[in-house]
């Protein structure tokens, strides 16, 4: 089993999917996932702000589904059942993104969301608040 368990904010996803270019990194985050490589933990409310967020940026719906479908087939969901903060995000979407990451013991939480990214000291000894970049950083060790 691989060894590092990641939450994905919506905007890598977004970002993966509208890409273009072979060396994206946020294509190469899914193409990691998909060969085994990581574990990407999702949540019944992450997996709905997924859907609605690709859908209402213009990816179409075949894409969605089949992605909605892989975290179903190779991904981890998690239970959110541990519902305290030490330090609440300033944004209320990325709650469900924090939980996710505290309730699935994930080693990463993966964001462009300067938001999430600010917490990233208050949780440093639960899970890593990084950019998609050092993310990988971690799993090419």
């Amino acid at each position: 089993m691989a060894g590092l368990r990641a939450v994905l904010d919506t905007n890598v996803l977004l970002a993966a999917k509208r890409s273009n270019h072979p060396t994206s990194p946020n294509v190469e985050i899914l193409d990691r996932w998909q060969a085994g490589e990581t574990v990407l933990l999702y949540s019944m409310d992450t997996l709905t702000e997924y859907s609605e967020k690709l859908l209402e940026h213009g990816v179409s719906p075949a894409v969605v589904e089949a992605l909605l479908r892989q975290f179903a087939q190779l991904g981890e969901v998690v239970p959110i059942v541990f519902f305290h903060f030490r330090h609440y995000p300033v944004d209320a979407d990325d709650v469900m993104f924090l939980l996710c990451a505290l309730n699935g013991n994930a080693s990463h939480l993966v964001s462009y969301d300067a938001h999430l990214l600010l917490l990233r000291t208050y949780y440093e000894t639960e899970v890593c608040i990084c950019e998609p970049l050092e993310f990988l950083r971690s799993c090419r060790k």
